[in-house]
């Protein structure tokens, strides 16, 4: 078995895969919800729906206002009590659609049974409409609109599927269950995906430390003409998309540049169960599974929650907020976002709520250089994360284009290996915003 990866940078920081023996619970929506506008990449959505009505579970309440949008529907059924500004985990109001819960009551046509469709009906642009309608988004973090990724434009060819099934960041363990639970599904998934972008075989990249995911996938997969699984090496940042498809293809995405510009679209387990759901069940994006872990957490939970509800539900469900806790974090330790409202609505992209023990989720405090060249040994990207704080610290905004600022890819290998504690990350941040201002001003 011949274990690939990507050949430059990475870190192995501890898996803390606590939660992965937790199988996926329901949680049955109650109170109210919350869901925001805006929660993909791209356009907000607009309100098709008014304070006061009526509406059920799957109904569509906002619609995309333009290609890189993505539609919103109710993952309740209810009031809509209000459209307002609401304050998200990091406490920046945005506009959302509140909505007081009243049963569950779903549409029609939504296939709630746990029957499985094998039988792919809808034709290839047929799936892309239906996913775009669904309002599917990258659940792998970044949340772009699907039906962008399956869009592909004149003049590109697309000649890889990849499913990112590494999950390389610590704690998190959504993807896991997804492959160990929904196995079936998830293959149905892929070949909705090859089918509506045309390509033959899809690659399912998984890291070696989930040998029970590879063993399930490789159970089923003579079952479904087309599909590889592609055991990876357990290094981070092994989920990257360009990291990923370097390690299957051996491609390399150019600076600046897309994965289609090589070939290659990836979709992660998450998204491409969603994908299972939209086409064969006719379910939009309302919910998805949320892992609730810390080392000092009363009980490792992965949760199927509905978009939108609150997460200190969530927290309670999982035995509340240990005293030890330092930091409630949406999402992983290394590209997560500490929360300054852990009340906050969950996000069709939520995929883990971490409770960091309050030793661990202090930096250290920073001290000069030492020139050890480690972020540039760990850096994934090729970059030089020492320079580019510099530059960011003097507001070279120029010399940072020119030294590729644009492509960090935020995963936060540089101030993880960095000795002297400096938050390389955020001076990079800056860079990158600036740098990415400049050339949208230039078009």
């Amino acid at each position: 078995m011949k274990i690939k990866t990507f050949k430059h940078g990475g870190i192995h920081p501890y898996d803390n895969k606590i939660s992965a023996e937790s199988t996926i619970e329901t949680v049955a929506p109650e109170g109210v919800m919350q869901i925001f506008l805006s929660q993909h990449i791209g356009a907000p959505a607009a309100p098709v729906v008014a304070k006061g009505d009526k509406v059920k579970v799957g109904q569509l309440i906002a619609k995309a206002t333009g290609f890189v949008s993505a539609n919103i529907h109710s993952s309740v059924s209810g009031t809509v009590t209000n459209i307002d500004l609401v304050a998200d985990h990091l406490g920046i109001k945005k506009e959302a659609i509140t909505i007081k819960v009243e049963g569950d009551e779903w549409l029609d046509d939504i296939d709630r049974s746990d029957d499985i469709v094998k039988e792919i009906k809808l034709s290839a642009e047929e799936i892309v409409k239906k996913v775009a309608d669904s309002g599917l988004v990258g659940l792998g973090g970044a949340a772009f609109p699907s039906h962008v990724k399956l869009s592909v434009p004149p003049g590109k060819k697309a000649e890889y599927l990849i499913i990112n099934a590494a999950e390389c960041e610590p704690y998190l363990t959504s993807d896991y269950r997804l492959m160990m639970e929904h196995t079936e599904e998830l293959m149905i998934g892929v070949q909705i995906l090859k089918k509506a972008i045309g390509v033959p075989v899809a690659y399912i990249g998984v890291e070696v430390n989930k040998p029970k995911a590879i063993e399930k996938l490789n159970s089923l997969r003579s079952g479904y003409e087309g599909i590889e699984i592609v055991p990876l090496k357990k290094k981070y940042p092994q989920g990257g998309e360009k990291q990923l498809i370097k390690a299957v293809t051996n491609r390399e995405v150019p600076s600046g540049g897309l994965p289609i510009d090589v070939g290659a679209i990836v979709h992660n387990v998450g998204t491409t169960f969603s994908v299972y759901e939209a086409v064969q069940k006719n379910k939009p994006l309302i919910d998805n599974v949320v892992t609730v872990t810390g080392k000092d957490i009363s009980v490792q939970r992965n949760l199927l929650v509905r978009v939108g509800a609150p997460v200190s539900r969530l927290l309670e469900i999982a035995g509340g907020i240990p005293e030890s806790t330092g930091k409630v974090i949406f999402g992983g330790p290394m590209m997560g976002k500490a929360a300054s409202n852990p009340n906050a609505p969950t996000q069709k992209s939520t995929s883990a709520v971490l409770l960091m023990l309050d030793g661990e989720s202090h930096r250290g405090k920073p001290s000069p250089c030492v020139r050890c060249s480690r972020c540039v040994s760990a850096c994934p990207m090729n970059l030089e994360p020492y320079l580019l704080k510099r530059l960011s610290e003097r507001k070279l905004f120029e010399e940072s284009e020119k030294n590729s600022a644009h492509d960090c890819i935020e995963c936060g290998c540089c101030a993880y290996s960095c000795p002297a504690n400096i938050p390389l990350l955020d001076y990079i941040r800056l860079s990158k915003t600036e740098v990415l201002k400049m050339k949208r001003n230039r078009k």
